[in-house]
C-alpha cells in the first residue's frame, strides 16, 4: 500500500516542473522531438531564446543530483530501508512507476495534444507532436538512468545516512 501512496505522490509532483514548462516551452526546448528542435532553431523569433547544450546537460545533471538525494530520503527515512539491496531495488520500482507515468501520462496524452506546448511556428508539425515513439524511446533512456542514480541512492542509504 505504502508504494501505491509514495508513487502517486510522487507522480503528483514531478507534475508540477511539466505544468510550469508548459507556460513557456521554449524553456524545454531539448525535451522536444528532434524535427521541433530544428525548424524552433531556424526561426529568427527564438534565435537568443534557445537553451545551450550546455544547460541542457547541467540541468539534467543537477536534476539527477536532487533525485538521488530524494530517493535516497525516501527509502531511508520513510521506508526505514538500511541496505543497498533493498534501497536498490524498491527505488527503482519507485522510478519505474513515475518514469512510466511521465512517458504516459505526461508525455503521450498531455504533452502530445495540449496546444500549451505548442511552440509558435510550429503550428504546422502535428505529426511530430504525435511522435509516440519519441516518448517511448525516452522511456527506455529513463530507465537506464535509473539504474545509476537508484545505485547512488542505495549507496547514500547503506553507507551515508
Amino acid at each position: 500500500m505504502i508504494i501505491a501512496i509514495e508513487g502517486i505522490v510522487l507522480c503528483a509532483l514531478f507534475t508540477l516542473p511539466v505544468w510550469l514548462m508548459s507556460r513557456n516551452p521554449i524553456k524545454e526546448l531539448y525535451n522536444y522531438p528532434p524535427a521541433i528542435q530544428e525548424r524552433v532553431k531556424s526561426l529568427d523569433e527564438y534565435k537568443d531564446r534557445i537553451p545551450t547544450q550546455k544547460n541542457k546537460v547541467a540541468a539534467k545533471l543537477i536534476a539527477s543530483v536532487i533525485f538521488v538525494i530524494i530517493i535516497a530520503l525516501i527509502l531511508r527515512f520513510i521506508n526505514g530501508y538500511t541496505t543497498f539491496l533493498k534501497s536498490f531495488g524498491y527505488g527503482f520500482i519507485l522510478w519505474t512507476v513515475v518514469n512510466l507515468y511521465d512517458a504516459v501520462v505526461l508525455d503521450i496524452i498531455w504533452f502530445c495534444h495540449d496546444k500549451h506546448f505548442v511552440i509558435k511556428g510550429t503550428e504546422d508539425m502535428v505529426k511530430d507532436y504525435h511522435n509516440y515513439w519519441f516518448h517511448i524511446k525516452g522511456f527506455f533512456i529513463g530507465e537506464a538512468l535509473a539504474i545509476v542514480v537508484c545505485a547512488l541512492s542505495g549507496v547514500i542509504v547503506q553507507f551515508v545516512l
